[in-house]
């Protein structure tokens, strides 16, 4: 385990007891949109992550979902996403993780994503294989989307973009696969698609600190992963669509039908 991933783990572990001992809690509730919340503990958590990599890294940058750290312009960044489904943490519903990729050169090279409901220690790292609480973890070897239980969400600015809503392909994909599931926490989705609880994942305008460990994890454990579009994929890229491999070019004609 290098040390950069061990400083992921430590950081992940951190924010994901801050989350434990907060949840169900008073604080504060903002809105960024319309459907997108955002709380003081999101804030907390993204400072206590920052300080620990930044403290073991500090040439290394930091983008973030609740504002950036250093600032660099050629080099390694963390991509941290302190409470990936804030709604479902403010709520009560038990679905939110602390995700933590580290990029270099435009490629995520390192991934942790950490479930601190179930305890649950999603690690990968390039070249290494993923694994889940120090077990390898491997996609399905499901080869039908008519026996697929795939996964989704729905952009923020839901209620006023009629073009680009993602009702369209929720609905194809309804209709042809076992079973769908829309649990708003984009990284533990990619995670189960790595693990084979899930064969797909598909969303619309994501943010990279969504999509960067997460994707790391499904292209570790055996999967494959791209924009929507198909184009390679890029964590500051357009969404993404993730898959076990077997699934992935019936999964991008269903993306691309018009």
């Amino acid at each position: 385990m290098t040390s950069e991933l061990d400083a992921a783990i430590t950081a992940a572990r951190a924010a994901g007891q801050l989350l434990c001992e907060r949840l169900g809690t008073s604080y504060q509730v903002s809105h960024k949109g319309p459907a997108d919340l955002v709380t003081e503990i999101d804030h907390q958590a993204q400072d206590l992550i920052a300080n620990i990599l930044c403290e073991a890294f500090p040439s290394y940058g930091l983008v973030g979902e609740e504002g950036n750290g250093p600032e660099v312009s050629d080099g390694p960044r963390w991509i941290v996403d302190p409470v990936d489904g804030t709604v479902n943490f403010i709520r009560g519903y038990q679905f939110f993780a602390v995700s933590i990729g580290l990029e270099r050169d435009g490629e995520v090279v390192v991934g942790v994503v950490y479930n601190p409901i179930l305890d649950e220690l999603f690690v990968a790292e390039k070249g290494n294989g993923a694994s889940l609480n120090g077990s390898p973890i491997r996609v399905s070897a499901t080869a039908s989307l008519e026996e697929s239980v795939l996964a989704s969400g729905f952009p923020y600015d839901v209620w006023i973009n009629d073009e680009d809503d993602n009702s369209c392909e929720w609905r194809r994909f309804l209709k042809r696969a076992l079973s769908m599931r829309c649990d708003g926490c984009a990284s533990l989705d990619l995670c189960h698609v790595a693990m084979g609880r899930l064969e797909g994942h598909w969303e619309f305008e994501l943010g990279p600190w969504d999509m960067a460990a997460g994707a790391l994890m499904v292209q570790e454990g055996g999967g494959k992963v791209t924009q929507v579009t198909g184009e390679p994929f890029s964590p500051y890229g357009r969404g993404i669509l993730a898959s076990n491999g077997h699934l992935h070019a019936e999964m991008l004609a269903v993306l691309m039908q018009k």
